[in-house]
């Protein structure tokens, strides 16, 4: 018992020490300031603005036009924008559009923000004039001195990460409660620890790095949030630290944002993972592996009230004057850290609501209150509504083919898909078309090693454009060797499997598609 307890107050006594560290560097945010005094005065980068966009055609015009009316030398930066499958008639924005570069994603479904620039930033490989990327989301907005301060920062930094700024008060409750506390992260302690020169993680939503970092690792890591804190070790890792910097801002309306977080089992993962590597004379990998043991709220207090209670009984290496003065002192760093936090009084009483929000979102989807809950909604009524297909498929797992089933449902106009595997489950989120919600299924397993054997992931596989919205059809264009089979190519379905599977090359798909396009133009 003795060793349980030390070992727990050691955690949270270097936990609370961090906390108070880093909210007594937040107050003095000079460097920042400093740097906002000589932005017109650098040196002018070559920059590539990678903006990408699906089905953001309003806040896309917006976000063009506000590149265009910046203060930075239009000759040195050009816009690339892609177009992700657009359906809202973004491509009309750039009908006679000499300033933008545009690549029109189509005929693959959505490919995904990862996947999109993985392509862009392969045909950019040999483009010498680029010094820098600037990746922007295309729902935001930007200042006119937005590109100025990039430079500026370029100067010291070689991969930033900027800040979102969001308005709340507009917000229902639960989300200004999800937003203040985003803005608190950000305006404290990624901003404290950019200010003791620690290593931030990537936000793909406005993320700058020179190109000769990308061109030495070879591309970006996009996919989700849990892969962009991958990407973020890594960089920290070749001792090419992602920083944060708040001058650095671009504005997003509420209903465009969507509140990310790591998960707390693929954080202790990369942590468990990344031990053998941590002696090393790398500090700031060292520490970015560190970090990823931070407590939530719940857990200081679960371990301060248990480390209260047994001080009184057992004899460690702390009393409970000790435990008593390192809990003082977590909650004068927390004081400490609102002062330039740049919160509202409002804000501040909505941040004070997040524990209870988060353990409520635990509670909220326990599997056995989430089936409650979907009784009591009637959730099983709508389902009887829905349609529904399953069929029979097969995964590869490295050397292994494992059984498993896909549930196709269509349920007021909108599509998703079920994969099952004996007692565990993967719903995709809903989407207009079938075959987006098949992309994301299949960008969901290419995440854990996992190929879906069906047509839509051969390489013979070929999209039939049939004016469907769900467009499930296709043609098979593998060389069959029997002379009764016709020379022309035989039709299938997306979800059709065969024994002359072989896994698809998205991205030269996505190539020829793009020169396919570009020929037309």
């Amino acid at each position: 018992m003795e060793l349980i307890l030390n070992i727990l107050y050691l955690f949270v006594a270097a936990y609370t020490l961090y906390f108070l560290a880093l909210a007594i560097r937040n107050l003095n945010d000079k460097p920042f300031r400093n740097e906002l005094r000589h932005t017109a005065y650098e040196d002018k980068e070559n920059l590539a603005i990678v903006v990408y966009a699906h089905n953001n055609r309003k806040t896309l015009a917006n976000l063009i036009n506000e590149l265009k009316s910046q203060d930075y030398p239009i000759n040195k930066f050009r816009v690339f924008v892609l177009l992700d499958n657009c359906t809202d008639g973004s491509q009309e924005l750039f009908v006679e559009e000499n300033f933008v570069h545009v690549i029109d994603i189509k005929g693959v479904g959505t490919i995904g923000k990862d996947q999109a620039i993985s392509t862009l930033l392969e045909k950019l490989s040999d483009n010498d004039y680029i010094d820098s990327y600037v990746f922007l989301d295309g729902d935001r907005n930007l200042a006119t001195n937005f590109l100025s301060i990039v430079n500026a920062s370029l100067k010291k930094e070689s991969v930033i990460s900027g800040e979102t700024v969001i308005e709340i008060d507009c917000l229902g409750i639960v989300d200004r409660i999800k937003a203040s506390y985003q803005k608190y992260h950000m305006n404290f302690l990624r901003r404290a620890r950019s200010l003791f020169g620690l290593a931030a993680q990537a936000d793909s939503g406005v993320f700058i790095i020179k190109r000769d970092i990308v061109d030495k690792i070879g591309d970006v890591d996009f996919k989700n949030i849990n892969s962009e804190l991958k990407y973020s070790l890594l960089l920290s890792k070749i001792k090419c630290r992602c920083t944060y910097n708040p001058n650095i801002q671009t504005i997003v309306h509420p209903a465009n944002y969507i509140f990310r977080k790591p998960n707390l089992s693929y954080r202790l993962d990369l942590f468990k993972n990344c031990i053998p590597q941590l002696f090393s004379t790398n500090f700031v990998f060292n520490e970015h592996v560190i970090s990823l043991l931070y407590p939530n709220i719940w857990l200081l207090l679960i371990i301060y009230a248990v480390l209260f209670k047994y001080s009184l009984y057992y004899h460690f290496m702390a009393d409970i004057k000790i435990v008593s003065l390192s809990f003082v002192l977590l909650l004068a760093a927390f004081g400490l850290s609102l002062i330039n936090a740049k919160m509202t009084i409002k804000e501040i009483g909505y941040l004070c609501l997040y524990p209870i929000y988060s353990v409520c979102h635990i509670i909220k989807n326990f599997p056995p209150i989430r089936y409650v809950i979907n009784k009591i909604l009637n959730k099983e009524d709508e389902n009887k509504n829905s349609e529904k297909f399953t069929v029979d498929v097969i995964v590869t797992v490295g050397r292994n083919n494992l059984n498993c089933k896909l549930e196709f449902i269509s349920h007021d106009g909108l599509a998703k898909i079920k994969f099952i595997y004996k007692n565990k489950k993967y719903v995709t989120s809903s989407h207009l078309r079938m075959i987006d919600a098949l992309q994301e299924l299949k960008l969901k397993l290419d995440d854990y090693g996992f190929i879906l054997r069906i047509c839509n992931c051969c390489s013979h596989f070929k999209p039939c454009v049939d004016g469907s919205t769900n467009m499930l059809r296709g043609f098979c264009a593998n060389e069959y060797p029997s002379p009764t089979i016709s020379d022309e190519p035989r039709q299938t379905l997306v979800w059709n499997t065969c024994s002359a599977f072989t896994p698809a090359k998205l991205n030269n798909i996505i190539s020829d598609m793009i020169k396919e396009s570009r020929a037309k133009k």
